[in-house]
């Protein structure tokens, strides 16, 4: 089959431009995969999840009865250990789990403000 001349040009301008589009969208137009959407999702239903168990981790400080003595480990032990230290008081071990999550460690360890003065972290714990 013989094409006409002027098909040519116009075949080629929309390959182009079908490349052209599709650079530009996933550059600049955020456009994305389906698994990055849904890596993505997953990363904002986990940091979802854990933010709304950063209540119940605290109420497990505050109920706890050695709450005092488990604020100065927590104070006395290395910044890169203070996870491990929530995750050992059980305050991070939700209920109906075996396990603590690092996760929830973590946010709950922001949440107590162990860095600042002890008067603010106690009064985390005991008011919420």
């Amino acid at each position: 089959m013989n094409t006409p001349e002027w098909l040519k040009p116009g075949i080629y301008g929309a390959l182009i431009g079908a490349v052209c589009v599709g650079v530009v969208g996933f550059t600049w137009g955020g456009w994305v995969t389906g698994g990055i959407a849904a890596g993505r999702a997953m990363t904002m239903a986990r940091d979802d999840v854990v933010a709304a168990l950063v209540p119940v981790c605290l109420d497990m400080a505050r109920s706890d009865p050695e709450r005092a003595e488990m604020l100065a480990t927590i104070r006395g032990s290395s910044s890169y250990q203070r996870r491990g230290a929530v995750m050992a008081a059980g305050w991070a071990t939700m209920p109906g789990t075996d396990a603590s999550n690092r996760d929830i460690a973590q946010a709950c360890l922001s949440a107590l403000d162990v860095d600042g003065s002890p008067e603010r972290a106690e009064s985390a714990v005991e008011g919420g």
